[in-house]
């Protein structure tokens, strides 16, 4: 062969290993699930599992092709792994129709809002990529920014309260600047930028939500280095970390009474190509369940230890339980929501003035934010085994409530078990122990969606 051919020879080969070695730097991996961290009112969720609109519950997985819609009362949260949140607002609809992850681990967002009020808090890392879609226009975000569109039938408005907004539509490319605002004639293919906004009636939540998030995102006093930022807010506000005698470090819920247990509360929901999942019913109930693993200690009770951050559990890996312990096991077959115990939980569209706070209880039922000085209720409530009734909107005295929940056990901090465990239906009885009496320890299983 001439030098000539062989030179030839060599330049496409180095094009065709070129060419190889660009497909996989494209590929994405559609394995992503981020959380409902919010449900307020009347909320239905779509979980792309053929089942059409549900009701919503606090920490049901969303993947890509989820819708979530709101009724007259409803609001709803979904925060992302970054600690990013898309909030709606009553009368409000979205899509997630991209939750992608890049070869080179960039997070891919695509939200599609078919109608009402969103506010979407990006938080984003080098790389991550946020698309925000309504009519014909796409917004997209790849830096920090808040903001917030209101979609009607032949008109939308952008107001940007922090950063910048950059977009695309029939209309040509176009950027909003912090403090700025844009409207929209979808029927025209036209807007128009202004110096200023108007304000929303559902600003104040918005607000609120996002304080809420940057008070105790980072309040914890222990660094548990993850690199995950969803859910870490409800583990500073429910809870707190120690060290346990020959244990070690770990996370523990406040009123977590003697015969707690982490499992008795929750469901079963299936989603396609994941299978069934884990739910937790408490509102701290993200991370614990999909990193680390859970274990008892003696003289600590159950505690959840971090850690396992590469492998996201579809239900929660147990180490050292105590013996009959009864950890979730999943249905065998079926696609409907299973329900555990007390099952899910939904905050009230308005949040009660005042809480009766229920030793044992984990939380279960308390919405995040409303009671100040949580870890003063709980060393207050500890102390008997009736509910504390605190004021939700005040720094009151705090009050035991008047005994009328039945009798309990004179040695009992009051928590409850669920009857219904593994693939049974139904909300299950309820009975008051001092100590865990759950049966059987299956091998957990898990998967990993974003490693």
């Amino acid at each position: 062969m001439s030098t000539d051919r062989l030179s030839k020879a060599l330049a496409i080969c180095a094009v065709l290993v070129a060419a190889c070695l660009v497909v996989p730097a494209s590929a994405e991996s559609k394995a992503r699930i981020v959380r409902l961290s919010e449900v307020q009112g009347s909320v239905q969720i779509d979980r792309a599992a053929g089942e059409g609109l549900e009701k919503a519950f606090l920490n049901l997985p969303v993947i890509e092709g989820s819708r979530l819609k709101t009724g007259n009362d409803g609001r709803a949260e979904v925060e992302f792994e970054d600690g990013s949140a898309l909030r709606i607002v009553p009368n409000s609809e979205i899509e997630f129709t991209r939750l992608a992850l890049s070869d080179d681990g960039a997070k891919l967002n695509t939200v599609q809002l078919n109608a009402g009020v969103a506010y979407v808090n990006v938080r984003a890392k080098k790389g991550d990529r946020y698309t925000l879609q309504f009519g014909r226009e796409s917004l997209t975000v790849a830096e920090s920014a808040h903001f917030r569109v209101d979609l009607a039938a032949t008109e939308a408005s952008l107001a940007v309260f922090k950063g910048k907004v950059n977009g695309s539509g029939p209309a040509g490319e176009f950027e909003v600047a912090e403090k700025h605002s844009a409207t929209f004639d979808l029927s025209r293919d036209t807007y128009e930028v202004a110096r200023n906004f108007e304000e929303n009636p559902y600003d104040n939540w918005d607000k609120k939500q996002t304080e809420y998030h940057d008070r105790y995102i980072s309040s914890g006093t222990h660094d548990i280095q993850s690199p995950y930022a969803y859910g870490m807010s409800d583990l500073n506000y429910y809870g707190s970390y120690m060290n346990c005698p020959g244990y070690g470090f770990g996370w523990q819920p406040f009123l977590a009474g003697a015969g707690w247990s982490p499992f008795q509360d929750g469901a079963w929901a299936w989603y396609p190509g994941f299978g069934y999942m884990w739910v937790s019913g408490y509102p701290w109930g993200w991370m614990p369940y999909r990193y680390g693993s859970w274990g008892f200690a003696q003289g600590c009770g159950w505690m959840w230890q971090p850690g396992y951050w590469n492998t996201w559990y579809a239900f929660p890996r147990v180490v050292h339980p105590p013996v009959r312990t009864r950890v979730p096991t999943p249905p065998i077959r079926g696609r409907q929501l299973v329900i555990v115990g007390r099952g899910l939980a939904a905050n009230p569209a308005r949040p009660p003035t005042r809480l009766a706070i229920d030793p044992g209880s984990a939380s279960f039922g308390v919405p995040r934010g409303t009671v100040k000085h949580l870890d003063r209720v709980a060393k207050e409530a500890d102390k008997g085994t009736r509910p504390v009734m605190v004021p939700t909107d005040s720094r009151a005295p705090v009050k035991s409530a008047p005994t009328t929940t039945g009798n309990r056990d004179s040695g009992s901090s009051g928590s409850r078990t669920g009857s219904s465990m593994g693939g049974s239906r139904g909300t299950g009885s309820s009975s008051r122990t001092s100590s865990p009496s759950h049966t059987s320890t299956p091998s957990p299983s898990h998967s990993s969606p974003h490693r």
